[in-house]
C-alpha cells in the first residue's frame, strides 16, 4: 500500500514538473490571438499599394478584406467545436500552420487571385486558430481571481491587435512593402508554433457531438456568394444576370443553411436559441452594428491615402487615437451598464457612433487632420466600444450555462458577417457615387455617401435596440 501512495506521489510530482508554467501559457495563447486580430485590420493601410502592385479594382480591394472575414465568420463556430472534439492544443497548431502557411503565399502573390485565395486561407486558419486560445486558457488557469486577470489579459490583447493593425502595417508598407505585411507573420508564427507545440498542455470537452461541416459550408458559400452579388450591382445593376443569379443563388444557400440546422442532430448554430429575445435580440443588432463599424477602418484609411495624401504610415498613425477609443469605451462600457443598464448602454454607445458618422460624412478635399479624422473616428470608435461590451452580455445572458461558449461565438459571427455584407454594400455605393472616377473630389463624395448612410443604419439599430433589447442582464 505504501509503495502505491509512494507512485502515486511520485507520478502527481512529475506531472506538477511537466506542466508548462501558467504565464507560458497565457503568453502563447495571446500571441495567438494577437494575430487574428492584427489580421482583421493590418492590410486596410496596404490596400493602395496592393492595388497598385497586382492591379487590382475597387471590388477586388474590399475582398482582400472580406476574404478573410467571411472566412473567420463562416468556420469560427465549426473551429470551436472541433477544438472540444479533438483537443484544443492540436486545433491551435492547425490553424496557426495555415495561418501562418497562407500569409507567406499572401506575401508572395504575383496576381489578384493568388492573394485573394491567401487571405480566404487565413480567415479559415484564423477560425480554428481563435476559440482554441481561450479554451486553452480557461483550461489552463484556475478559476477565480488569476483567471479573471488572465482573461483581462487575452481581452487587452485582442483588442491591441486591432489597434496595432493600422499603425503596424503603416510602418511595414513604407519601410519594406505591402508584401510584408503578409510576411511578418510567418516568423512571428513559426515561433509561437514550436514553443505551443513544446508547452501547451491539451484539453477537450470529451462530448461525442459530432462537427456539423455541411452548415458551416453553406453559410460560409451562401455569404461569400451574397456578398459577390451584391458587389456586382455597381457595374452590372440589379436587374442584370451577372448580379440577380449569385444573389438568388447565395440565399438559397442561406436558406439551404437553415433548413440543415433545424434536421441535424449536432447543428453549428441550435435554431432554438434564436428564439430567446435577449440572443435573437442582441445578435441582430451587433450585425447591424458589425456592418456599418467594421467599414470605418476600410473607408477612413482610403480616405487618409488617397485623397488627404497620406503615406501609410502616416494613415496608421492617423487612426490610432481611434483605436484607442475602442478599449476606452469597452472599459467604461461595465460601469455605464451597472449605473443606466445594459439596454441603455447599448444605445448610448450606438448613438455616439452615430454623431461620428454623421461627422464624418461632412469630410472634404483639403479637411484638417483634427476635424476631418481623429475626433469623428474617436466618437465612431468610442461608440463601438461601448455598444459592442453590453450587447454580448445581454446574448450571454439569455443562453443556458453549458451554452454560454456557443452564444459568445455566435455573437461574434453576427459581427463579422454583418462586416463582410456590410463592407459589400458600402463599397457598391461608394463605387455607385464616383461613377469610375479616381480622382479626389469624386472619391471624397463616395466615402462621404458611405457615412451618411452608416449614420442612418446606426440611428436604426438605436431604436430597434430601445424597442427589443431585454432592460436587464438575465440570471439563471
Amino acid at each position: 500500500m505504501t509503495t502505491m501512495l509512494e507512485a502515486a506521489d511520485t507520478a502527481r510530482a512529475s506531472r506538477l514538473r511537466s506542466a508548462p508554467p501558467t504565464w507560458l501559457v497565457v503568453a502563447l495563447t495571446c500571441a495567438g490571438q494577437f494575430l487574428v486580430v492584427l489580421d482583421v485590420s493590418v492590410v486596410n493601410v496596404a490596400l493602395p499599394s496592393m492595388r497598385t502592385d497586382l492591379g487590382l479594382g475597387d471590388q477586388g480591394l474590399q475582398w482582400v478584406v472580406n476574404a478573410y472575414a467571411i472566412a473567420f465568420a463562416g468556420f469560427m463556430l465549426l473551429g470551436g467545436r472541433a477544438g472540444d472534439l479533438y483537443g484544443r492544443k492540436r486545433m491551435f497548431l492547425i490553424g496557426l500552420g495555415l495561418f501562418t502557411l497562407a500569409s507567406l503565399g499572401g506575401g508572395l502573390a504575383q496576381d489578384g487571385w493568388q492573394l485573394l485565395l491567401a487571405r480566404a486561407a487565413q480567415g479559415l486558419g484564423a477560425a480554428v486558430l481563435a476559440p482554441a486560445t481561450l479554451t486553452i486558457l480557461t483550461a489552463a488557469v484556475p478559476e477565480g481571481a488569476a483567471r479573471a486577470r488572465a482573461i483581462a489579459t487575452w481581452t487587452a490583447v485582442g483588442a491591441g491587435g486591432g489597434a496595432a493593425g493600422g499603425l503596424v502595417g503603416g510602418a511595414l508598407v513604407d519601410v519594406l512593402s505591402w508584401r510584408w505585411v503578409l510576411l511578418i507573420n510567418v516568423p512571428v508564427g513559426a515561433v509561437v508554433l514550436l514553443g505551443s507545440l513544446l508547452w501547451l498542455p491539451e484539453s477537450r470537452a470529451g462530448d461525442r457531438r459530432r462537427l456539423d461541416l455541411p452548415g458551416a459550408l453553406l453559410a460560409t458559400a451562401g455569404l461569400a456568394v451574397l456578398a459577390y452579388g451584391i458587389s456586382q450591382t455597381e457595374a452590372a445593376g440589379w436587374t442584370a444576370a451577372a448580379t440577380l443569379v449569385p444573389l438568388v443563388l447565395g440565399l438559397a444557400l442561406l436558406a439551404l443553411f437553415l433548413f440543415v440546422e433545424s434536421r441535424t442532430a449536432a447543428p453549428l448554430m441550435p435554431l432554438a436559441l434564436l428564439r430567446v429575445r435577449a440572443v435573437s435580440s442582441a445578435n441582430v443588432a451587433m450585425f447591424l452594428s458589425g456592418s456599418v463599424m467594421f467599414c470605418m477602418w476600410f473607408f477612413m484609411t482610403l480616405y487618409a491615402q488617397n485623397v488627404l495624401g497620406y503615406s501609410p504610415l502616416d494613415a496608421g498613425l492617423a487612426l490610432v487615437p481611434s483605436s484607442l477609443a475602442v478599449i476606452l469605451g469597452s472599459k467604461v462600457a461595465p460601469r455605464c451598464m451597472r449605473a443606466v443598464g445594459p439596454r441603455v448602454t447599448a444605445v448610448l454607445g450606438t448613438a455616439v457612433a452615430a454623431v461620428g458618422f454623421g461627422w464624418q460624412s461632412t469630410l472634404r478635399v483639403d479637411a484638417p487632420y483634427l476635424t476631418a479624422i481623429m475626433i469623428p473616428g474617436i466618437l465612431m470608435m468610442l461608440g463601438a466600444g461601448l455598444a459592442t461590451t453590453p450587447l454580448a452580455a445581454l446574448a450571454i445572458s439569455g443562453a443556458a450555462p453549458g451554452e454560454a461558449g456557443l452564444v459568445s461565438g455566435l455573437v461574434n459571427t453576427s459581427r463579422t458577417m454583418g462586416g463582410s455584407l456590410g463592407l459589400a454594400v458600402m463599397s457598391t455605393i461608394a463605387a455607385a457615387r464616383t461613377e469610375g472616377s479616381h480622382t479626389p473630389e469624386a472619391l471624397t463624395e463616395g466615402y462621404a455617401l458611405v457615412f451618411r448612410t452608416g449614420t442612418g443604419v446606426l440611428l436604426g439599430g438605436a431604436v430597434l435596440m430601445l424597442l427589443w433589447l431585454p432592460r436587464k442582464i438575465q440570471t439563471a
